[in-house]
């Protein structure tokens, strides 16, 4: 899996020796970044110092944020490194004092169209690695400015909101010891990336501190946790609260494995997936407490396939909604939150909403084995394809839900259309459109 890996090491070890003589360490401070002060003014000089020392950085530098406070202005695009280490000693907050919070996302830099750039943005970076030399080093997103206002936040400001931390067509990179905190949008978007390891990392975006996804937190749309695609990615031993995916897989993503993880939000996700090839995706040793959905698989659209899956060794308490969800995407790309897009998030509560299977959308070689649910508040699960292209070999292996929910599915337990299933070992309820063997 890690082939590639050696081979971009090697050739940035090689370009590495050749600019030893001229590697330096860049403190931010020293550089003229002013620590412990969130005045408007401050917040954009500190925001240009990170833009022109991360712009300046060469083979074999360490670029370092000290162990304090450093409120910045996001827009930060640096693109092109190469074989350097960004050391996150302190925190990163990207705020201003409180008489300048709609000002900062006022003044937030736009491109031509009006589309924010995200707080920090790397673009085909190469042998990078983040890290911190203390327990963790801290990006502060303060994204409670941008959710808004409870239940009408989402309508006022929508999805133009910044991104925490993107990586972008990346290679070879190492990120560890890092808190994500209150993304205003996705948290970590590492996108068309060739060999990312993530590991001892958290990630937590929530209104309040309490041990649930309330009806406030989950006004907090969009924060999703770890998203990725790409292929040869391994994150493992991280944490994430959040109110939207907490683990999950983008279109075009192959040779995958979460493991050794907690979560809870809406999912350990695959999705939402349209017209490409996701394959040979594994998340295992995972515990998820009060999380909303548990395993998520979701098409969007076009004639995509996912394959090759497996969900294992994985303990799912007290989820909220559906514990397994394979099938079409459950959300809404628009003002209208009951719109389908294409299953409606009102189904099945409203009697107008729907949630179709997708045409051309594929799911085959799908396996859970040794998942536990205790005590889901609904029916364990969802799994709907359109008949065009049914599910093939979907495999529930000692899939055991305790104290099962009965609203809305009764004794059926599953609303399953178009699956080709199988029930083996201690799994029980089977989903009806399940086979057992003998």
């Amino acid at each position: 899996m890690w082939g590639v890996r050696g081979a971009i090491a090697a050739a940035a070890a090689a370009a590495l020796l050749c600019d030893v003589t001229t590697a330096a360490v860049i403190n931010i401070e020293t550089a003229g970044a002013k620590a412990g002060d969130d005045s408007w003014d401050t917040v954009w000089k500190n925001g240009g110092i990170l833009n022109q020392t991360l712009g300046q950085l060469k083979p074999g530098d360490i670029w370092v944020v000290p162990n304090k406070t450093f409120y910045v202005m996001g827009g930060i695009v640096v693109s092109d490194l190469q074989s350097v280490t960004l050391q996150l000693d302190g925190t990163l907050a990207f705020a201003s004092d409180d008489l300048h919070i709609e000002k900062y996302m006022n003044d937030f830099p736009r491109d031509s169209s009006g589309n924010v750039f995200e707080c920090l943005h790397f673009i085909n970076g190469v042998n990078l690695t983040f890290t911190s030399s203390m327990e963790v080093g801290t990006l502060a997103g303060h994204g409670g400015k941008w959710w808004g206002f409870p239940g009408i936040g989402y309508l006022t400001r929508g999805e133009n909101r910044p991104r925490l931390l993107r990586l972008e067509h990346c290679t070879d990179i190492l990120v560890e010891k890092f808190a994500l905190l209150q993304s205003p949008y996705w948290t970590f978007y590492a996108n068309s990336v060739e060999g990312l390891e993530v590991r001892h990392s958290v990630i937590d975006a929530r209104r309040f501190d309490d041990d649930g996804h309330t009806i406030i937190d989950e006004t907090a749309f969009n924060t999703d946790g770890f998203d990725v695609s790409g292929n040869n990615v391994w994150i493992h031993d991280c944490v994430v609260w959040n109110q939207d995916d907490s683990f999950c897989v983008k279109d075009g993503s192959t040779n995958m494995v979460f493991e050794r993880i907690n979560a809870s939000g809406v999912g350990l996700t695959i999705g939402s997936i349209g017209g490409s090839v996701v394959k040979n995706i594994t998340f295992r040793d995972a515990y998820m407490k009060n999380s909303v959905k548990g395993i998520y698989m979701k098409f969007r659209g076009g004639n995509g396939t996912v394959s090759d899956i497996l969900y294992e060794n994985i303990r799912i308490d007290n989820p909220t909604q559906w514990a397994i969800w394979i099938g079409p995407a459950q959300q809404s790309d628009s003002k209208d939150l009951c719109a389908a897009h294409p299953c409606s998030i009102c189904w099945p509560t409203l009697p107008d909403a729907v949630c179709p299977g997708v045409p051309g959308a594929l799911y085959a070689n799908i396996t859970l084995r040794n998942i536990t649910v205790n005590s889901p508040k609904q029916s364990p699960g969802v799994l709907i394809a359109d008949k065009s292209t049914p599910m093939q070999n979907v495999l529930f292996d000692n899939v055991k839900i305790n104290n099962p929910g009965k609203n809305p599915w009764g004794k059926d337990f599953y609303k399953c259309q178009n699956v080709q299933g199988l029930a083996t070992g201690t799994t029980d309820p089977v989903p009806p459109c399940f086979k057992t063997l003998p």
